[in-house]
């Protein structure tokens, strides 16, 4: 596994010589630091589509919330994403063309999304667009990206049950997530009785119908005893804490969703409930440094999450990112998960773009499977034909300062499976 820094990601970039269908042609130029030249790429070639490329730029769409409640946890994918679009642009951009881009705000409303996506592919006509965090944001712009063959490059950790031929997604499935963290804390902490809390859309409504399956027919002995489901937006937990201490549970099982986490870990404290005697257990898989830095960290020490990225992970790589992340945001910034999963989207969208040798959609999409990041901050990643990420899985404990510390992760990389047997 390569130690090369982000500075340099394109360094670490490379495809698997043999890809599903037979043997895959790799250019030179995909291992070379050497900028590539637009001379050499003339656009008339690489943009057959009508797409938003000039001889000199490409433009691309970012579209995240940066107001309503999801702001909290989407303001890092933004910052992430021009971060990694301001080194391509200093090694040189993408076929010896700069990136630029279009910003819109979903606004934590899903129609604003389809509506903002539509403006983007169709008015803009973007190349790719690096956007959403909520599953029901993406449900809500994914039948555009399809209708007008777009390209979404989607970071968050998600329920799984897609695969679309117009999105990569970064962030985690259930399997890579759900599962795992399951099995963890079962085998790890004995867990058998598990309270399901979650944000009422369609990311933690399935993938606590995952979760229930697993436990119920996969964890020996275990079963759930209570489950719940609040708006985004909601702040007044305190009646289903009482609930949570009445059943006394092994594990808060919580996928509370955005700015709805700060009010839920302060009135858990509040309520006397200590995560650092796990006396219950509290097992996330929606809190990052993100959403923490709007928590306190005061407020959910010794909780715990099931990530496949911390900010405090070791390796050269992300020391590089976090060093590069802070010194454009400000050292008081903190990264999550999806974070480090939206910087991976331009450099994985760069990388199937310089091997296919075009901007075309279809020909970067024929490009994508096989991609491999070495120098990802997580370690490494490499694109699945289904379009999600081989990746390891991790267990964080949170600690009062914010970070986590990393306490489990996998051996090897799981392979992602969006549609596990016995599941859907």
């Amino acid at each position: 596994m390569s130690n090369k820094k982000p500075t340099n990601l394109n360094n670490g970039v490379s495809r698997r010589a043999v890809l599903a269908g037979g043997a895959a042609a790799l250019t030179a130029s995909l291992f070379t630091p050497k900028a590539l030249r637009a001379a050499d790429y003339p656009t008339a070639e690489v943009n057959t589509t009508g797409l938003a490329v000039t001889d000199d730029t490409v433009t691309i769409g970012i579209l995240h919330s940066i107001t309503g409640t999801m702001a909290i946890s989407e303001t890092g994918s933004v910052q992430a994403e021009k971060l990694a679009i301001e080194q391509i642009n200093a090694q040189g951009g993408i076929l010896g063309r700069k990136i630029e881009y279009i910003q819109e705000d979903g606004a934590s409303d899903w129609p604003t999304f389809a509506e903002k996506a539509k403006k983007l592919l169709v008015n803009d006509k973007v190349a790719s667009v690096m956007g959403c965090w909520t599953s029901a944001s993406r449900k809500a712009v994914l039948p555009v990206f399809e209708q007008y063959n777009g390209f979404l490059y989607y970071p968050t950790f998600y329920e799984g049950l897609e695969e679309s031929p117009n999105v990569i997604y970064t962030g985690q499935e259930a399997t890579q997530q759900i599962i795992a963290g399951l099995d963890w804390v079962a085998k790890e902490k004995g867990a058998k009785s598990f309270y399901l809390l979650g944000s009422d859309y369609i990311w933690p409504r399935t993938s606590n119908k995952i979760a229930r399956k697993h436990i119920e027919n996969f964890l020996d002995g275990a079963k759930v005893v209570g489950e719940e489901y609040y708006p985004l937006g909601h702040t007044q937990f305190n009646s289903v804490i009482n609930k949570i201490r009445l059943k006394k549970p092994d594990v808060i099982y919580a996928i509370v969703v955005g700015g709805s986490n700060v009010a839920f870990y302060k009135q858990l404290k509040a309520a006397g409930i200590d995560m650092t005697k796990e006396d219950p257990i509290v097992l996330t898989i929606s809190v990052t440094e993100d959403e923490i830095r709007g928590i306190g960290g005061e407020n959910i020490e010794g909780a715990y999450a099931c990530m496949k990225y911390f900010q405090s992970l070791t390796n050269d790589n992300n020391i590089e990112f976090v060093k590069a992340f802070k010194e454009m945001w400000g050292d008081d910034m903190v990264i999550g998960d999806v974070t480090q999963a939206a910087y991976l989207g331009p450099w994985l969208w760069k990388a199937a773009v310089e091997a296919a040798g075009s901007f075309d959609v279809d020909k970067v999409r024929a490009a994508t499977p096989g991609i491999e990041l070495t120098s990802a901050p997580e370690g490494y990643v490499k694109v699945h034909e289904n379009h999600h990420l081989w990746s390891k899985t991790r267990v964080g404990l949170a600690k009062a300062d914010g970070q986590y510390d990393v306490v489990f992760e996998t051996a090897d990389l799981v392979e992602p499976d969006p549609f596990p047997e016995g599941y859907q």
